[in-house]
């Protein structure tokens, strides 16, 4: 794997590439990194330029001060930054989590840059703004307020060793997904000066009133790849059909949990593959 880093709307970014040829560029969520693709970089990377970066404010990447830099809108510019400088202008964008949200809000917003999209397990912030007040997506959702809050979320995270965290990503995945060498990779990228502070300012600047909710309909080939047993995100959340006027399909993962390329990396690799290569000559 490559590791390199890129320039992009006032930030340095870290990446992990594979691969020649067009760009897939793999987004992230928390409290994940890049590394939340090391099943799919080296499958992807045998047909394309597969990339996967550190968000700002993760691992290896900056991570400027305040909640302002973590607007949505800010967080889109770095992806169109990114595919502007190693796609050429265009690219395939797969995102999970907060790093799928990021991508419904980024082929909506930059068509021109987008040649499919595909999400895993994330809403689009559309659908979250309507259905986070419904009784099963704000019982799921509670963290969120709690996230919003001044200091204790760190606190609280980040105590004995990152125990709360380590044992959530254990807990909520389904099928064993993180050896205890995972993570600890995840702790040492939590342990950077600022980054768990980061991540969670992307909660804090982003509330139901962001401006992010009106977004123009997605107009690119799009998969959706959801598994069924998140426990953060009801099924309720989980299509956005008024959304998306191009190709869509949503396919349910049984016996899958939130964290769906750690849980079914092959199936999620195949999936993947068979809808990145149609057309493909």
């Amino acid at each position: 794997m490559e590791h390199f880093f890129v320039e992009t709307n006032g930030v340095k970014l870290h990446c992990v590439g594979e691969g020649r040829g067009k760009l897939v560029l793999l987004l992230h969520g928390f409290p994940e990194f890049w590394y939340s693709w090391r099943h799919q970089l080296p499958v992807l990377g045998r047909h394309f330029r597969a990339v996967a970066p550190d968000l700002r404010g993760y691992n290896e990447s900056d991570r400027p001060e305040g909640e302002e830099p973590y607007r949505l809108e800010v967080l889109v510019e770095d992806v169109a930054g990114l595919v502007r400088e190693l796609g050429g202008g265009r690219g395939m964008v797969v995102g999970h989590d907060w790093g799928g949200v990021i991508a419904w809000a980024f082929a909506a917003l930059h068509p021109e840059l987008t040649e499919k999209l595909v999400v895993m397990n994330a809403p689009h912030p559309s659908v979250m703004a309507r259905e986070i007040s419904s009784p099963e997506q704000s019982r799921r959702s509670w963290y969120i307020s709690f996230f919003r809050k001044e200091e204790a979320p760190e606190e609280f995270l980040r105590a004995d060793n990152y125990a709360v965290l380590k044992e959530v990503l254990k807990s909520t995945a389904v099928k064993p997904a993180f050896t205890e060498g995972d993570l600890e990779r995840f702790v040492e990228a939590w342990s950077k000066p600022g980054a768990l502070r980061a991540g969670i300012n992307y909660y804090r600047a982003n509330g139901p009133e962001s401006p992010m909710r009106g977004l123009p309909k997605v107009r690119v080939p799009t998969l959706v790849i959801w598994g069924k047993e998140d426990a953060f995100l009801g099924l309720g959340v989980s299509r956005a059909d008024e959304q998306v006027e191009g190709p869509y399909r949503v396919v349910y993962l049984e016996g899958c949990g939130h964290w769906v390329q750690n849980e079914e990396p092959e199936l999620v690799n195949r999936l993947l593959l068979e809808f990145l290569l149609q057309g493909e000559s």
